[in-house]
């Protein structure tokens, strides 16, 4: 943010140099006044409280919690991450939501050409911009994809501002944070070309 440095520049000026006329001096204030009102301004909320399922689906989705509450349960019940043997510190235990294998059947990955699923790749994306890659056969033919969660809960809670009301985990993978997506807003499914 370059705003900080013209507040300390004007205010070294304003301090450390005499101002000759009034003029000079309220041209400083406003400069001052300005400053100050835009570093006091809210940073934009990450929050998100609904993720979009797009791309090369039959059905376009907006899901809430409570829309992924009961996926849950017509998918047989929400899933309940437990940390993996050797966890130091346990790194997922707590979590509760739903595959996003049974996300992404819900909206109906189109398949209609020969070998298409096999160029198939899903974006999880979050508010901030921040993105974790998947391929088709990763999240549908591999153990990974038991294991890469839309999850909505933690210890018996809803997920706090710090992650957003809905989060995407993948439990299987080795490194904690890559394919971790905070604030998840868009679930794309999109597919290399030919």
């Amino acid at each position: 943010m370059k705003v900080l440095p013209v507040f300390l520049s004007v205010a070294a000026l304003m301090a450390g140099a005499k101002v000759r006329d009034a003029r000079m001096s309220g041209l400083a204030l406003a400069a001052c006044l300005a400053c100050a009102a835009a570093l006091a301004q809210e940073k934009p909320r990450l929050a998100t409280t609904q993720v979009e399922i797009a791309g090369e689906v039959k059905r376009k989705l907006g899901l809430t919690v409570e829309d992924l509450r009961a996926l849950a349960a017509r998918k047989g019940g929400a899933v309940a991450a437990k940390s993996l043997p050797g966890d130091r510190p346990p790194r997922y235990q707590g979590y509760v939501g739903v595959r996003i294998a049974d996300v992404l059947d819900e909206a109906g990955i189109e398949k209609e050409e020969r070998h298409a699923l096999r160029r198939t790749y899903v974006v999880a994306t979050a508010s901030d911009g921040y993105k974790a890659v998947f391929s088709w056969g990763e999240l549908f033919n591999t153990p990974i994809g038991q294991g890469v969660l839309v999850v909505y809960e933690r210890d018996g809670a809803a997920l706090d501002e710090g992650e957003g009301r809905i989060a995407l985990v993948s439990l299987a993978d080795d490194r904690v944070g890559p394919r971790h997506v905070k604030w998840l807003q868009r679930i794309e499914v999109k597919r290399v070309p030919e």
